[in-house]
């Protein structure tokens, strides 16, 4: 059961709290809708805050965005591997992750969720009803490190 308070702005309108506090994104005064995009970029988000994921995406996914940040003037891709299904008052969300060697996934699967959950819930009003996650990797320290240094050609096996 939820409660409801009735509280006024100015000019006896209800005040900006009261009209996202339930979640509601209709009103008398009009409707709100949220692109797919915006929820896909705040769980993207709210997922690399999260200590022990490495990144988000699969192994393509993440080759493309590497090269799209080493382009001068492009942006990172805040949604890649992220996929969303918005609704009118709620969002399902799918995530797929690489993940620091030697974390508990079960855990770091826990911290996600509620990381996420919450930051959806409180900057959208959406109500969350399932994040997924999937696993897709493990980084070990020394891989995908690149250094701008051509490698020492191998020594020669045959002459």
């Amino acid at each position: 059961m939820t409660q409801t308070t009735t509280s006024t702005g100015t000019a006896g309108r209800p005040a900006a709290k009261d009209l996202v506090a339930d979640g509601n994104l209709s009103g008398a005064q009009g409707k709100t809708t949220i692109a797919d995009q915006v929820v896909s970029k705040i769980a993207g988000i709210a997922t690399r805050e999260v200590s022990g994921v490495y990144a988000l995406g699969g192994t393509a996914a993440r080759t493309v965005g590497m090269i799209r940040d080493r382009i001068p003037g492009s942006k990172t891709n805040l949604s890649q591997g992220v996929t969303v299904e918005v609704g009118e008052t709620q969002a399902a969300i799918d995530l797929q992750i690489i993940v620091e060697y030697g974390v508990s996934i079960v855990d770091l699967a826990t911290a996600i969720r509620r990381n996420v959950i919450g930051a959806v819930e409180r900057m959208t009003g959406l109500e969350v009803t399932e994040v997924n996650i999937a696993v897709s990797d493990i980084h070990l320290e020394g891989e995908d490190d690149t250094t701008d240094t051509e490698p020492e050609p191998a020594e020669r096996r045959v002459q």
